[in-house]
């Protein structure tokens, strides 16, 4: 399978018809076809089909979900693109940066690139469901990338990144994204139950477990030592007496 067939780009909620229709148009100027979209506008907009010019048929086979989880389900090398930094967005790296370390582990994983609201981009959440996190440094004083810019310079890092021979490639196949999320439920529910976790608010040290396990690059059979580990913990468990120190 050529490298191409093995990314996808993800738009979560697309706002701009022909923001859509640009997309599709740098994507097939860089040899991607698999395009994804999460609850997206309307694409038979007269401007998405303007905008695409000979890549139309793209927005006919492109694939819609009704979340983030859901798109990215069968990529375990995927790719929140962002350009904030804070708290649960660190460990931000450059597009050639990203293209390496896709590349290193392409062969039997798929990939995905996924890109924002035009407004808003992606929240706090749809970011930590991602393995890694990107950004294209720009200058200080205007950071903000149009989407279809920011595509095509990931498609255009992407091709030139990727041409790499098969021998120099791994072939170990990590877990995918929907593999992990049974994984972590599971983990916050007996984090939970053992009282390391605060009820009112578990989300905020999960979030630092996910960039954890996805710096691990897990496969199948890790994840299942791990979950493994936690039945037992979770039997054991049975006679908690509360929060140690309490």
């Amino acid at each position: 399978m050529h490298f191409s067939e093995r990314i996808a780009i993800v738009l979560v909620e697309p706002q701009n018809p022909g923001n859509v229709g640009m997309v599709c148009r740098a994507m097939k100027n860089f040899g991607l076809s698999d395009l994804r979209l999460v609850n997206p506008c309307p694409l038979d907009h007269p401007e998405a089909l303007k905008f695409a010019v000979s890549a139309k048929e793209m927005l006919t086979t492109a694939r819609i979900f009704p979340s983030l989880a859901d798109a990215i389900a069968d990529s375990p090398l995927s790719v929140a693109t962002t350009r904030r930094h804070g708290k649960y967005r660190q460990e931000i790296f450059a597009p050639d940066e990203i293209v390496r370390m896709i590349g290193e582990k392409l062969a039997g994983n798929r990939a995905a690139l996924v890109f924002g609201r035009e407004d808003s981009g992606l929240t706090t959440d749809e970011v930590a469901l991602c393995r890694w996190q990107a950004t294209i440094p720009t200058d200080d004083a205007y950071g903000s990338l149009n989407l279809a810019q920011a595509v095509l310079l990931f498609c255009f890092v992407l091709r030139q990144g990727l041409v790499v021979s098969e021998a120099s490639v791994e072939t170990r196949e990590l877990v995918s994204t929907a593999g992990l999320e049974p994984f972590y439920g599971q983990l916050e529910q007996i984090l939970l139950r053992i009282g390391f976790l605060k009820p009112e608010n578990p989300a905020h040290l999960m979030r630092s477990f996910r960039r954890i396990f996805a710096r691990a690059e897990l496969d199948s059979r890790e994840v299942a030592i791990l979950r493994g580990m936690l039945s037992q913990i979770d039997w054991a468990a049975s006679t908690f007496m509360g929060k140690k120190g309490k």
